[in-house]
């Protein structure tokens, strides 16, 4: 079952409200010794989490479906790049991550129990079996916080963003689970902040702006690579790469990512693939990158931060002609992670 996005929490009364959590979608099916973990797209993912197997088998009941989320949480909070990792095609690598990196599952729904299937239940009653069913959890095996009070979840959407949380989900108590559909609701954040303009990639039709390589200041000085803003509309595009033009002249001489941009033009004389050359995932979709003069301040709309990164693509809103480029920094990101998150994981 998904969530379509909304803006604003929804009014209390008749609904659960939940944190978003970041992480990867896990159904968790148990029948006696047999034990599967499905992404949401039915690919399996137990082969890459062997450490949940044991815990898992020695919690659950015999027969169970169960829908949640897989998270790495470390000291900051949950850490989505830390996830990818282990996702890894070597066994040996798959048993080293485990030991070092480890993950935990945590539980928002049940869909089956015993010979039962749960899908028609209203979610309320949903929530308490599954309560009842992991009354007695224990690290890695979590089951999500919940409320019916709109304040408590306005309050988790505005601290828990500091934990990598992705917003709030809110539920119908009364509705079945209905998958595929978009029945529930999720309120993510959506922020605003100023960042270096630094480069920018040509849009793949080969006409205007694609997307605006992104850089915020930390408090030594050094220019980070934080994301891209990109999906502009076409005229945008066209009049973007009209601004930045003036920016190209001699943008290389001192930018601050100058290694990065000779690296790349000597790898692909040498055929080596580097970061920013062709995308692994589509070869015919290049991400060479152009640098500009250091000189160009532009607002973002984002919806979040992972490792001092966008966790998803920025979008550009407007120029910041007012703004100096070393005015960009983190201090305007910075968030503390809530103290629920660190007595839930220790």
């Amino acid at each position: 079952m998904l969530a379509k996005l909304t803006r604003e929490m929804p009014p209390a009364g008749g609904v659960s409200y939940e944190p978003k959590w970041d992480g990867f979608r896990c159904i968790v099916f148990r029948d006696g010794d047999e034990l599967d973990l499905q992404s949401r797209n039915q690919k399996p993912l137990l082969r890459y989490f062997p450490e949940l197997r044991e815990p898992l088998l020695e919690q659950l009941p015999d027969r169970v479906v169960l829908d949640g989320e897989l998270v790495v949480a470390n000291e900051r909070g949950l850490d989505f790049d830390a996830l990818q990792l282990r996702q890894h095609p070597a066994a040996s690598r798959v048993k080293k991550l485990a030991a070092e990196i480890p993950a935990s599952y945590v539980a928002f729904d049940l869909l089956a129990l015993d010979d039962d299937s749960l899908l028609d239940v209203p979610f309320g009653d949903r929530r308490e079996a599954l309560e009842r069913v992991l009354a007695g959890a224990r690290p890695p095996v979590y089951l999500t916080p919940t409320t019916l009070e709109r304040d408590v979840a306005a309050d988790w959407f505005s601290r828990f963003e500091g934990a990598g949380f992705d917003g709030v989900v809110a539920k119908p108590l009364a509705d079945g689970y209905r998958p595929g559909k978009r029945t529930m609701l999720k309120v993510k954040h959506e922020r605003t902040c100023d960042c270096v303009v630094a480069g920018f990639r040509v849009h793949k039709d080969g006409n205007g702006v694609g997307s605006f390589l992104l850089g915020l200041y930390d408090e030594q000085g050094t220019l980070h690579h934080v994301g891209v803003a990109s999906a502009m509309a076409a005229k945008l595009r066209t009049d973007l790469a009209n601004d930045v033009e003036d920016l190209r002249a001699g943008a290389l001489v001192d930018h601050p990512w100058k290694d990065w941009a000779e690296s790349m033009s000597h790898a692909a004389a040498q055929g080596q693939r580097m970061p920013g050359g062709p995308s692994r995932w589509n070869a015919t979709k290049d991400l060479s990158w152009e640098p500009l003069r250091i000189e160009r301040v532009c607002e973002v709309e984002f919806e979040g931060m992972m490792n001092g990164r966008f966790r998803h693509n920025a979008r550009f809103r407007r120029w910041r002609p007012d703004k100096d480029p070393a005015d960009c920094t983190y201090a305007q990101l910075e968030t503390v992670p809530p103290a629920e998150l660190r007595e839930m994981f220790g």
